[in-house]
């Protein structure tokens, strides 16, 4: 038999396939728990072939602490080995959950550093917190019970590392400094915490409009700026905007603890902040996830 022949408008078509496929202009993958996404920049061929780009799953699973099923968020370096990968847990803010958690391109940032090599490959994981300050405000509902001994478990179920960091951004600012510090009452003091924007908060009055408390006086109890020494050995690292309703609080607190990195930067509480500040938090939390692989 003679070589086949195809016509030219057939060839054409098929070498469309082949560059569409080569650029991964956007592919998920599903499963009955688990979706993942791989992210790229349609409108901009050339850059989707040639920059990295982070690897996003989403799952739904059950949290005996908060007593309903939560998503739990990935933020990957594409082509990272997910074996034993380091994770820093990630807080999502007030009206925010796990699928929002990233702000400012945070996995695109990780990504990029990865792929150039100047950082170690490490991830983020997320899950859904509530509005509470990631601390039990309603009975039988403990955000941080969750984060303490559910999500390693998580993490170990799926082949990563154990957490060696923890990243939030406003309420989860507030919650990566409490978090910290109950790891240290634990023993086992998480290496670093990176705290964007915290809603360290100065008046009960204007803290009781979140009722995320019972009263001033549990406020009190768990508010970062009144126990400025309990995350122990943790490296802190703090960035805000000078515009930021939240900058008394963390002026304060950055002054008064003098974290390993902080920063004041021109802005506000916004994703033009988060956006300034998140090549820093990457290069900070990088120098733990070498420690910890």
């Amino acid at each position: 038999m003679g070589e086949p022949r195809y016509s030219r408008r057939t060839l054409l078509a098929a070498m469309g396939v082949v560059i569409a496929t080569a650029v991964g202009v956007a592919t998920y993958v599903s499963s009955s728990n688990a979706v993942e996404q791989q992210i790229a920049t349609p409108d901009r061929v050339r850059t989707a072939a040639s920059t990295a780009k982070p690897t996003i799953r989403f799952e739904r699973v059950y949290s005996a602490a908060r007593r309903r099923d939560v998503t739990l968020a990935f933020y990957l370096p594409a082509g990272a080995k997910t074996r034993g990968l380091p994770m820093s847990i990630l807080l999502h803010g007030l009206n925010g959950d796990a699928k929002h958690a990233a702000v400012g391109g945070l996995p695109e940032v990780l990504a990029a550093a990865v792929a150039k090599g100047s950082v170690p490959a490490f991830g983020f994981v997320a899950v859904d917190g509530g509005n509470n300050y990631w601390h039990e405000n309603v009975p039988g509902d403990d955000p941080m019970a969750m984060l303490l001994d559910e999500v390693p478990r998580w993490l170990k179920e799926r082949g990563y590392g154990e957490p060696f960091a923890v990243t939030g951004v406003s309420m989860g600012g507030f919650g990566s400094l409490l978090y910290a510090r109950r790891r240290a009452e634990r023993g086992d003091p998480v290496a670093a915490a990176a705290a964007i924007s915290p809603g360290l908060i100065t008046t009960w009055p204007e803290m009781a409009k979140r009722r995320a408390f019972k009263n001033e006086a549990e406020w009190a109890s768990l508010d970062p700026l009144r126990h400025l020494k309990a995350t122990g050995t943790t490296a802190l690292g703090v960035w805000i905007g000078d515009r930021d309703r939240f900058i008394e609080g963390t002026r304060r607190f950055i002054r008064d603890v003098r974290p390993e990195a902080s920063a004041v930067k021109a802005g506000g509480h916004d994703d033009g902040l988060y956006r300034q500040v998140t090549p820093d938090v990457v290069r900070f939390l990088a120098k733990y996830a070498k420690r910890a692989v």
